[in-house]
């Protein structure tokens, strides 16, 4: 994957949708990962639209902590898929 974007606040989560579609524009495969309460930024219909067909994966602890008893609208998963996915980019963007 080309750019693999890394999601730590809900301030964060707002500058994803924006980069998730130039990223579309561009033809560079990303992904993300939601933690903390950057999982926050997942209620945002706009920028789920824009992760449609990337790989996107939230903190399953984060998720239960920031947003309790609610569906999760991408994959749960830990701080391991975290570490792979920053392993397979080229380039990692923190936001």
């Amino acid at each position: 994957m080309d750019i693999f974007f890394h999601v730590g606040s809900e301030a964060g989560a707002r500058l994803l949708a924006p980069l998730a579609q130039a990223c579309r524009r561009g033809n560079h495969a990303f992904a993300a990962f939601f933690t903390h309460d950057g999982v926050r930024g997942l209620d945002d219909a706009g920028l789920l639209a824009a992760l449609e067909g990337a790989r996107a994966v939230v903190c399953e602890e984060s998720w239960h902590r920031f947003c309790a008893g609610r569906s999760c609208p991408v994959e749960l998963g830990s701080q391991t898929n975290n570490s792979a996915l920053m392993g397979e980019a080229r380039k990692v963007v923190s936001l």
